[in-house]
C-alpha cells in the first residue's frame, strides 16, 4: 500500500497549488514534510507551463499549525542547526522563486507554518486564521528565517513583540498590520488565491520575475547598488518581446498576449 504523499501538487491552467498533506497533524512540519515541500518547489521552478504557485495546507483547521515537537524535542546543538539550515534553505529558495507565490493560509499558522507563510511573496488569510511565533515558549526561537521576515513585513517594534510574548494575532490584526493582502471566508480561501495570483500572471511573465528580483535583492544591498540593480534589469527588459507586446498592445487599446520571452 503507497504511502499517503505528505505534499500534493495540483496544476490548475498556470497556477500550480502546492498542499501540505498532514491534515492529522494539522499538517505539522518535520524533516520529511520541509523535503518534500522543498522537492514540489524545485520541480515547478523550471516548469514552463507554470507561472505562479499557491502554497497551502489540508483541511480546515490549519494552514501549518507549527513544527513538529515529537522531531524537535529529539535535538541537541548540533541537530538543532541541522534542522535551523533545513528549513532556511527551503523556504529560502521559496522566497527567491522566480515565479509568485501566495500562501493560501486557512485556520491556524503558527511557528514554522507562520514562518514558510512569510516566506512566500503574497498571503490570503480565512477569517479563522490566527498567526504567531510561540517558539520562545518551548525555549527556543523560530530558526526557519521568521525573526528576520517578520520584522521587514510589519517593523521591527511589532515583530518583537510577537517574538518575545509568543502571542498570535488574528486574521483581521494580520491585515491591520500588512502581514496578509486580504482576509476572506474560509470557503472562498483557494478561489479568492486563485484570483490573487491571476491578476499577476497575466502580466508579462519575464517583467514579474524581474521585479522581484529587484524587490528581494534591495532588502540586503545598499541603496546605490539596489538602484543599479534595478537599471539593469530595467534596461533587459526594454530588450524584451515581451516589453513591444506589452506596449504595442496598449496602443492598440487590446489585450496583450506575453509569451515569456
Amino acid at each position: 500500500m503507497t504511502d499517503t504523499p505528505l505534499v500534493l501538487v495540483d496544476i490548475d491552467d498556470e497556477i500550480a497549488v502546492v498542499t501540505i498533506n498532514r491534515p492529522d497533524k494539522l499538517n505539522a512540519l518535520n524533516g520529511a514534510v520541509i523535503d518534500a515541500i522543498g522537492r514540489a518547489f524545485d520541480e515547478l521552478r523550471d516548469d514552463d507551463a507554470v507561472r505562479g504557485v499557491i502554497l497551502t495546507g489540508a483541511g480546515e483547521k490549519a494552514f501549518v499549525a507549527g513544527a513538529d515537537i515529537a522531531e524537535l524535542v529529539k535535538m541537541d546543538g548540533l541537530t538543532g542547526v541541522a534542522t535551523s539550515r533545513q528549513g532556511q534553505v527551503v523556504f529560502s529558495a521559496i522566497e527567491s522563486f522566480p515565479k509568485p507565490v501566495v500562501a493560501a493560509v486557512g485556520g491556524y499558522s503558527l511557528g514554522g507554518g507562520c514562518e514558510v507563510a512569510l516566506a512566500c511573496h503574497l498571503r490570503v488569510a480565512s477569517e479563522n486564521a490566527l498567526f504567531g511565533l510561540p517558539e520562545v515558549g518551548l525555549g527556543i526561537i523560530p530558526g526557519y528565517g521568521g525573526t528576520i521576515r517578520l520584522a521587514r513585513l510589519i517593523g521591527l517594534g511589532r515583530a518583537v513583540e510577537m517574538t518575545l510574548t509568543g502571542d498570535p494575532i488574528k486574521a483581521d490584526r494580520a491585515l491591520e498590520l500588512g502581514l496578509v493582502s486580504a482576509v476572506v471566508p474560509r470557503d472562498e480561501l483557494l478561489d479568492r488565491s486563485k484570483k490573487l495570483l491571476r491578476r499577476i500572471t497575466r502580466n508579462g511573465p519575464v517583467a514579474v520575475r524581474a521585479a522581484l528580483e529587484s524587490i528581494y535583492g534591495a532588502l540586503d544591498a545598499s541603496s546605490d547598488q539596489a538602484h543599479t540593480f534595478e537599471s539593469s534589469l530595467f534596461g533587459l527588459l526594454a530588450s524584451t518581446a515581451d516589453m513591444k507586446e506589452g506596449m504595442s498592445a496598449f496602443l492598440e487599446k487590446r489585450t496583450p498576449e506575453f509569451h515569456g520571452r
